[in-house]
């Protein structure tokens, strides 16, 4: 058992969106074999009520109060000291503090980094041994994020893809190792960073396929004669809400003309004004639910149409482990150790879309052959006692070296 530090720019509860999905289960899988020193933020007060569901995890446990509108304020020192303004947005001095008092008292084997911002916490000693989870290039979606914004935004989020690129190359050279989310975004960490020798790996998601499991008594929250399409997560991050915004425009219409039984239930936490103002007689916005298994077991298809995507995306997991069928975007269904046909289908255009939905409903045995198979797919492929597995070694290592100093 090693003394670890783990460092996370977002309280890892509850679990309701990606980044907090992976962040859990990582201080879960950790909390297994290690005694975790965890350092966190939380920006949304609703999270406070989960405190004590965290510290039992924990050896000790620092929360930050982070007030979105205030940190980006804050951020904008970035543009005088040169630097990412993710770096300064997750700046406390109270973190550091608790961080230095961590390292002076406790024998740490290592500290666990959990998105690249908190790195500037662990550096704060170099001394100790540093595993990065960067989960996504974050770089790389700033700078995609550019050419759908406008001045001066398309200015600001390029800078921020520079200069957040140039921190994260830095602290990779600084890592005993680091960890993508999938082999692509090694690949474009690579691609990137020619220079850069430091060990880089995939550390893949998983999915709680016990949890995300059909059950035959769950009730449907769908009325009865409607054929519900349905897009699950956070609606307060932008590649989500353009995804549901440009599907309810482009392809819903479309798919409507032969099924007007269609509807399309956009369900998730925090949805922004213009996802709300999708509301209508063929489109319902649900904000948070108690529980999104419901919604994603009684739907007709699934469906993920992100057109800005990293990584591996964890509602198009939960979906299929819920065994119904999905339809991804290319760029997601890409990242998934699965087979595009029989798993899972893909999209890229419009007439994809409409094609690929239509085709399940046309064909009930196609649709539950392909959620079977998805089902399957995850259940072999995502635990993620499996998938996270991959740090141990590296721990290992590092609480061994400790123990010969």
């Amino acid at each position: 058992m090693a003394n670890i530090l783990y460092l996370v720019h977002r309280l890892p509860y509850p679990p309701n969106k990606g980044d907090k999905v992976r962040s859990f289960h990582l201080l879960k899988h950790l909390a297994q074999r290690h005694r975790v020193f965890l350092g966190t933020f939380v920006d949304d007060p609703a999270d406070m009520q989960y405190l004590d569901l965290v510290r039992a995890y924990c050896a000790d446990l620092h929360v930050v109060k982070l007030n979105p509108a205030l940190a980006k304020l804050a951020s904008l020192r970035g543009l005088l000291t040169g630097e990412a303004l993710s770096l300064p947005f997750y700046r406390n001095a109270g973190l550091s503090a608790w961080v230095k008092k961590i390292a002076d008292n406790e024998e740490l084997s290592a500290a666990v980094v959990f998105s690249s911002p908190m790195a500037q916490y662990a550096m704060q000693r170099p001394d100790l041994p540093m595993l990065v989870d960067f989960v996504d290039l974050d770089s790389a979606k700033w700078t995609d994020y550019a050419p759908n914004h406008g001045w001066p935004m398309s200015w600001l989020y390029r800078r921020e893809g520079a200069q957040l690129l140039a921190f994260e190359q830095m602290v990779a050279d600084r890592a005993a190792a680091s960890f993508f989310v999938t082999a692509k975004e090694v690949a474009l960490f690579r691609q990137q960073s020619p220079a850069c020798a430091a060990p880089v790996q995939a550390l893949c998601n998983g999915v709680d396929a016990a949890y995300f499991s059909p059950e035959p008594a769950r009730l449907s929250p769908f009325p009865a004669g409607q054929l519900p399409l349905v897009f699950t997560g956070a609606m307060d991050y932008w590649p989500n809400a353009d995804a549901v915004i440009w599907f309810a425009s482009e392809v819903l219409p479309l798919l409507r003309r032969n099924w007007p039984q269609l509807h399309f239930h956009i369900v998730g936490r925090s949805p922004t004004p213009a996802v709300l103002a999708l509301a209508s007689a063929s489109v319902s916005v649900t904000g948070t639910v108690p529980d999104v298994r419901p919604y994603l077991q009684h739907a007709a298809v699934v469906v993920a149409p992100l057109r800005l995507a990293r990584g591996i995306q964890n509602k198009i997991l939960e979906a299929m482990a819920m065994a119904r069928p999905v339809v991804a975007s290319s760029a997601c269904v890409e990242a998934i150790d699965a087979e595009e046909g029989r798993d899972l289908l893909a999209a890229l255009e419009v007439a994809d879309f409409v094609a690929q939905v239509s085709k399940l409903l046309l064909e009930i045995g196609l649709a539950d052959r392909v959620g079977a198979a998805g089902r399957d797919c995850v259940l072999q492929n995502y635990s993620w006692s499996a998938q996270l597995g991959g740090i141990d070694l590296h721990l290992d290592r590092l609480n061994q070296r400790g123990l010969e100093v």
